[in-house]
């Protein structure tokens, strides 16, 4: 079987959501979780908005120089009240706040592969925003290749799936009532340390 092959790359890291699974169980920043794969191809193809499931990339593969810890303070969704010290009346609300540490990947490289190519065509057209608006990849090359050739390629690819030998919880579905998302991780070579940037 032959894929038509998407690269891209952008000059800036990105960082993933957490997930229900915590990355400290799963170091997730290495792969793409079914739910990730679904949403690009929804951003690629809008006429699927409406579909449940993963259609058109039939596999990726993602790439990086290195990882850089970030530290970010979020607040959480409940308000807790405060009493106004001398004042009966007057109550003080706020959000708790937490510190949570992600990772960026410093100058990611996706490959996207699909078995069409004017769907393939489509996709070398539109860039891809990495789980956040700001973290945008643009693609640079579209070529078409044997199955064999894009198993070579560098780079971390999640094999999706609850019954494969190996696979472990990667995070919840939001595209289908937060169902748990199951795959194997596949690394070929050193896939962080990768450095054909251009």
């Amino acid at each position: 079987m032959d894929y038509h092959v998407v690269k891209y790359t952008g000059p800036f890291g990105f960082i993933k959501p957490w997930t229900a699974v915590r990355d400290g169980e799963t170091f997730s920043q290495q792969f793409l979780t079914p739910s990730i794969v679904e949403g690009m191809e929804k951003k690629l193809f809008p006429e699927l908005l409406s579909e449940q499931g993963i259609f058109k990339i039939k596999r990726h593969r993602l790439a990086y120089n290195g990882l850089a810890r970030q530290m970010e303070v979020i607040q959480g969704a409940d308000y807790e009240t405060k009493k106004i010290k001398g004042q009966k009346a007057k109550v003080k609300m706020r959000r708790q706040q937490g510190i949570l540490f992600r990772s960026v990947l410093l100058n990611p490289i996706l490959y996207l592969a699909f078995e069409s190519l004017p769907d393939a065509e489509i996709a070398a057209q539109q860039h891809l925003c990495l789980c956040r608006n700001e973290d945008l990849v643009y693609p640079t090359d579209l070529q078409s290749m044997p199955e064999a050739e894009f198993e070579e390629l560098v780079g971390f690819e999640l094999q999706f799936g609850e019954h494969l030998d190996e696979a472990f919880l990667v995070g919840y579905n939001r595209y289908h009532q937060a169902v748990p998302m199951y795959g194997r991780l596949e690394i070929i070579g050193d896939a962080s340390q990768f450095h054909d940037y251009a």
